[in-house]
């Protein structure tokens, strides 16, 4: 049974013919660890020690030589619109403060389905339907691309001053 050993990114070349495809939902497309059949029935091993974050038109290198190429499924999912583009973005913050992977568009969002996330676009006035799509989440979103059985937020804290002074506040050099 072959392994795969690298993954290949979109757009990267191919050191070999594509061999195959394996057609995979989001969960198998994330998974360190298991099996996987390609269309024409092979076996496929993956051992990484990190979630892959496989998505369509990326490629796994086996360890035989081959390569196979990645295809994302189609799984159900719930697509939410909002017309205001505020709104719409605080849902998705919300999303994303509860680690819930999210694929973003211009006016509307992505979810696998919930009954709690329904309802919580229902309480947000979101038009949802559900749908049958392949679910492709941004990595920011939902954090979707990392394991974690913990983590910490960091929090940081000053002083506002509001004198008629004016005031330099240097914050080094913090990224968003």
């Amino acid at each position: 049974m072959p392994l795969a050993t690298k993954v290949l990114r979109a757009g990267e070349a191919r050191p070999a013919p594509v061999a195959g495809s394996l057609i995979l939902d989001y969960a198998q497309r994330t998974r360190k660890q298991g099996f996987a059949f390609t269309g024409q029935g092979t076996c496929i091993e993956f051992a990484f020690e990190e979630s892959p974050a496989l998505a369509t038109d990326d490629a796994l290198v086996l360890d035989d030589g081959r390569v196979v190429e990645i295809v994302a499924a189609p799984e159900p999912l719930i697509e939410a619109r909002i017309a205001d583009p505020a709104a719409l973005a605080r849902v998705a913050w919300l999303l994303g403060n509860r680690h819930v992977p999210v694929q973003l568009f211009a006016n509307r969002l992505r979810v696998q389905r919930n009954s709690e996330i329904e309802a919580l676009f229902s309480e947000r006035g979101a038009r949802a339907v559900v749908i049958e799509a392949p679910f492709q989440p941004d990595a920011v979103a939902g954090h979707a691309h990392h394991d974690h059985a913990h983590h910490e937020h960091a929090h940081h804290e000053h002083d506002h001053h509001h004198g008629h002074e004016h005031h330099n506040h240097q914050h080094g050099d913090r990224k968003p």
